[in-house]
C-alpha cells in the first residue's frame, strides 16, 4: 500500500510504500540483506513488513498527476489503468527504510478449539498470506501441526512438469501435513486441480501460505465442487472476504483488522474459540432440530391426508370432504402447530458434553438424523396411524350420513390427540415451553369443541362412548410406535444416550 506525502515546509514530495517482502524486494534498492532478515524473523514466528520511500521531483510528480487523473476518468479498465500508472512511475527504485517484525499472538483457547474441531471430524486448512516460515511456526503453535509430525513442503514450484512427482510421497504417507506456497498452489490449480485435491483432501492438515485473496476463494470453491461437502470459511480481515462469501457457511471474526470479514459473513464472532459453541452446540442442535421438525411436518400433513384417502375409498369415492371449514384451518394452526414447532427447543444432551465428547458432532456427517431411512420410517408411521384412526372411527360409528358427524368428531379428535402425544414421545429433554404448548393446545381444542356444532355431534362428544372410543383408537395407533421406539433404544441406544449414562 502506497501514499504520496507532500512536505510543505521543505517543498518536497515523497512516495511512501509498505508491503510484504515478496512485493517490496523487486522495487527497493540496497535490498541485499532483506531476504536474510525477513527469513530470520519469519523463523521466530513474526509477521514481516517492509517500508520504503521515493523522493519525487517536480517533473515526475506532475507527470504522475496528469497520467493518474487521465486514468481515473477512463471508461474502461479504470482500476487497472490507475494501478499501471502507479507501478510505472512510483513503484520503482524505492529507498529501503527498514523492516518490521510483529508478533502475531494467538487468541485465547485457539489450540483447544482446533483440537476439538479435529476430533469432531472437521478437516482444517489454513490459508494465509504469511511467509513459509511464519506459517509453519503459527501452525505448530496452534497445534494444527503436531509435534514430530512430518511436514511435506512444496515451495517455489514454477514448472508443471515437477508438480505431480511432488505429490507421490503424500500418496504413501496420508498422516503427513502439507505446506505449500501460493506460487506452487497456482501451478496445481491451473494444471492439476483434480489430481492435487484427490491427494491432499485425505491429509490431516493443509497449510497454504503466500496466498492471494482470490486463491483462498478458489481453494474453497474447489473443495466444494470436488468433494460435495459443506465448507466453512473463517477469517478476520478484508483479504478473507472473497473466501468467506464463496463458502457454504462464512464466519467473520471481529478483530484489529476491522469488520470487513464479519460484515460479509453469515455469522460474526469475537474470538476464534467461540467456534466451539457455534459448531459443536448450536450447529449440532440446529441440524437435529431441523430434521425432527421436517419429519413432523411430513407426519402431520400425511396423517390427515391418509384419513381422507381411507374415507374416500370406503365411501366408494363419494365427493365429500371428511374435514371441512374450520377443522382444516384449526388442524394446521391452533390444534397442532405450537407443539410441533416447540421441537425446535429440544436438545438431547447438555452443552458441556459437546465439548467433552466432540465426536458426537462427527455423527452428523453420516446424515442419520435426516435420511431416506428416516423419511420412509415416518411415512410408514403416518400411513399406519392414519389408517388405524380412520378405520376404527368408521368401525365404531359407520359412514352413513346419519352418523357422519359422530364419525368426524371421533376421527378428528383422535388425529389431534395422536399428534400431541407423538410430539411428547419425541422430546428428549422437557422444558416449560414445551409442556405449556402441549397443555395449552389441548385446552384450546377441548375448549373449542362446543363451537364446532356444525361439524360434530355434540351429544356424542359429551358421552362416555366418545371417551372410550378415543382411548381405544389412541392405544392401537400409538402403542406399536412406542414399543418399537423403546425396543430400538434398548437394543441400539444412540450415542448421546450412552454419553448421558456415563
Amino acid at each position: 500500500m502506497g501514499i504520496v506525502v507532500k512536505d510543505i515546509q521543505r517543498n518536497e514530495v515523497w512516495f511512501m510504500q509498505k508491503g510484504a517482502d515478496t512485493v517490496m524486494a523487486p522495487i527497493v534498492t540496497s535490498s541485499d540483506w532483506l531476504d536474510e532478515e525477513t527469513g530470520n524473523m519469519a523463523r521466530e514466528g513474526l509477521r514481516t513488513l517492509v517500508i520504503g520511500r521515493k523522493k519525487l521531483g517536480s517533473e515526475l510528480f506532475q507527470e504522475f498527476v496528469n497520467k493518474y487523473q487521465k486514468a481515473s476518468v477512463a471508461m474502461h479498465e479504470r482500476e487497472a489503468s490507475m494501478q499501471r500508472v502507479i507501478s510505472q512511475l512510483l513503484e520503482q527504485d524505492l529507498e529501503l527504510l527498514g523492516l518490521t517484525g510483529v508478533e502475531d499472538k494467538l487468541q485465547m483457547d485457539v489450540k483447544t478449539s482446533i483440537e476439538l474441531l479435529r476430533n469432531a471430524g472437521l478437516k482444517i486448512w489454513m490459508l494465509t498470506g504469511d511467509k513459509v516460515e511464519t506459517a509453519k511456526c503459527v501452525s505448530i503453535s496452534a497445534r494444527l501441526i503436531y509435534r514430530g509430525q512430518y511436514v511435506h513442503q512444496i515451495t517455489k514450484l514454477s514448472h508443471p512438469d515437477m508438480a505431480l512427482p511432488q505429490l507421490e510421497y503424500l500418496k504413501s504417507d496420508t498422516q503427513a501435513c502439507l505446506l505449500i506456497d501460493g506460487e506452487s498452489l497456482a501451478v496445481y490449480l491451473k494444471h492439476y486441480r483434480q489430481e492435487f485435491l484427490s491427494v491432499v483432501i485425505h491429509l490431516p492438515a493443509v497449510i497454504a501460505c503466500r496466498c492471494t485473496p482470490q486463491q483462498k476463494a478458489d481453494v474453497a470453491l474447489l473443495i466444494k465442487e470436488t468433494t460435495g461437502k459443506r465448507v466453512c470459511c473463517i477469517g478476520d480481515g478484508g483479504n478473507d472476504v472473497s473466501m468467506i462469501q464463496c463458502a457454504d457457511v462464512g464466519v467473520g471474526i471481529v478483530g484489529k483488522e476491522g469488520k470487513q470479514a464479519s460484515l460479509a459473513a453469515d455469522f460474526s464472532i469475537d474470538q476464534f474459540c467461540y467456534l466451539q459453541k457455534l459448531l459443536l452446540w448450536h450447529g449440532r442442535n440446529s441440524y437435529k432440530r431441523s430434521a425432527k421438525l421436517a419429519q413432523f411436518v411430513i407426519h402431520r400433513g400425511l396423517l390427515i391426508s391418509v384419513a381422507q384417502a381411507v374415507y374416500s375409498i370406503c365411501s366408494k369415492f363419494e365427493p365429500l370432504a371428511l374435514y371441512q371449514g374450520w377443522l382444516m384451518v384449526g388442524y394446521a394452526t391452533l390444534y397442532t402447530m405450537a407443539p410441533v414447532f416447540s421441537l425446535t427447543l429440544d436438545c438431547d444432551i447438555d452443552e458441556h458434553l459437546t465439548r467433552l465428547y466432540p465426536e458426537l458432532y462427527r455423527e452428523l456427517t453420516l446424515g442419520k438424523a435426516l435420511s431416506y431411512k428416516t423419511f420412509f420410517m415416518w411415512v410408514l408411521i403416518s400411513l399406519y396411524q392414519g389408517v388405524v384412526i380412520q378405520l376404527l372411527s368408521q368401525k365404531f360409528d359407520g359412514i352413513d350420513p346419519s352418523t357422519f358427524k359422530i364419525m368426524v368428531a371421533l376421527s378428528f379428535s383422535a388425529l389431534v390427540y395422536n399428534e400431541l402425544i407423538m410430539v411428547g414421545l419425541q422430546i428428549n429433554k422437557w422444558n416449560r415451553i414445551m409442556m405449556l404448548t402441549i397443555i395449552i393446545t389441548f385446552m384450546i381444542y377441548v375448549g373449542s369443541i362446543p363451537f364446532l356444532g356444525d361439524y360434530y355431534d355434540l351429544d356424542y362428544v359429551t358421552s362416555f362412548s366418545y371417551i372410550w372410543h378415543t382411548a381405544v383408537i389412541l392405544v392401537v395407533s400409538l402403542l406399536p410406535v412406542w414399543v418399537s421406539l423403546a425396543i430400538s433404544r434398548r437394543i441400539r441406544p444412540p450415542t448421546y444416550a450412552k454419553v448421558q449414562q456415563d
